[in-house]
């Protein structure tokens, strides 16, 4: 079986970028003949993995996303293949793994976020546009098979917006990696009090962790105003991240009289040890078809906290997590948040909360998405 995956800028490595590479050896060891179609510069990861690069690197986004469709289009034709797999923003594939969700659920939760004003600027906005463009012809495209989605919930949002057969659309849950975490769980009680003391974090208080780019979608601003609602301020909050408007948040947080309780970091190349210092994690998405750091957090033995609009929240139990009624109250995720103080970490609970993800172990969840491609 020869097939080719479709994903741009592979260097970034960021989670969809990994998960390109995982599936590229997923196929491979299933005895496929695997070519990956791309942009820009290459990480040594993938050396062994036959890539076709296209030059494409223009300032303009809408540009880009045009340019590597209509490359990889031209390509096909010339290299045809049984088996093509998308993960990025392509008219045409046999498959295609919508890992970034629905372009068309993410405006309309930026419109009730932000106004009509700004809604109707998404309309004239070329990016989105062509975005929304692709999106629809990718999935009522006649010649795509299997449509796969990482939640239930994105799930439902294109079988509601778009004329894609129920039959087609199959929920993988994203993948961790579990096996390869157990160290970093093993050494989590020998390593918290070194780091935590070292990053100027009381570890009598109970340790929330906010992980994510961009404050505004990931609901930065919610969390600190639930946070500032809290008569039990034994609490510290580490946020880990870049954003532009950073000083905004820090700013905020100190109008909040927070400063003693929430530290900011930026953007962290060991993600891991805040993950082994933490009790809970709390992801307080406006949208996120499955945010990785759900089960990352679990696979590390964390309490995870969520929004509804997470499709990682699929996961959650009442022993592993909690979920946020609603965005719009502080008070509904401050009430969320009390749960959470309810279970710091120790290693019984840490052990259980791990075991709950266990099946979601990488080799796994790809096999699920492999064999149904390789019928």
């Amino acid at each position: 079986m020869k097939l080719t995956l479709l994903k741009s800028e592979l260097a970034r490595m960021g989670g969809l970028e990994k998960y390109t590479l995982h599936i590229a050896e997923a196929f491979r060891k299933k005895g496929a003949e695997v070519t990956i179609l791309t942009t820009g510069p290459l990480p040594e990861r993938f050396s062994d993995i036959n890539i076709v690069r296209f030059p494409i690197d223009r300032p303009l986004s809408a540009w880009n996303v045009h340019a590597f469709d209509k490359a990889c289009s031209a390509y096909l034709k010339l290299h045809p293949t049984p088996l093509v797999f998308g993960l990025d923003r392509n008219r045409y594939q046999t498959h295609l793994r919508a890992g970034n969700g629905s372009h068309a659920s993410y405006l309309n939760m930026r419109t009730e976020e932000e106004g009509l004003l700004k809604g109707w600027s998404f309309r004239c906005n070329p990016l989105h546009r062509l975005l929304l463009k692709i999106e629809k012809e990718a999935f009522e495209h006649p010649e795509l098979e299997v449509l796969f989605t990482n939640s239930h919930m994105v799930r439902k949002e294109i079988l509601d917006q778009y004329a894609v057969e129920p039959n087609k659309v199959k929920v993988v849950h994203n993948g961790v990696e579990w096996s390869e975490l157990q160290y970093d769980f093993d050494a989590w009680e020998l390593v918290r009090a070194p780091l935590a003391k070292a990053l100027h974090l009381d570890l009598s208080c109970h340790q929330l962790l906010f992980i994510g780019h961009n404050y505004q979608r990931k609901g930065l601003d919610k969390l600190l105003y639930a946070l500032s609602l809290l008569k039990d301020k034994n609490v510290q909050l580490s946020v880990v991240g870049k954003d532009k408007n950073s000083s905004f948040y820090e700013k905020l947080a100190s109008q909040l009289n927070l400063t003693a309780q929430v530290r900011f970091f930026g953007a962290q190349k060991q993600i891991r040890s805040f993950y082994q210092i933490a009790d809970t994690l709390v992801i307080p998405s406006l949208y996120d078809p499955f945010a990785n750091v759900t089960v990352e957090a679990l696979a590390l033995g964390l309490f995870v906290v969520s929004s509804v609009q997470n499709g990682g929240h699929e996961i959650l139990t009442a022993s592993n997590g909690a979920v946020i009624p609603s965005l719009k109250d502080p008070e509904s995720i401050a009430e969320t948040l009390r749960i959470a103080l309810k279970h710091p970490k120790t290693r019984p609970s840490a052990e259980a909360i791990r075991s709950s993800v266990r099946h979601l172990d990488f080799p796994d969840a790809l096999s699920r998405i492999t064999s149904a491609c390789l019928i």
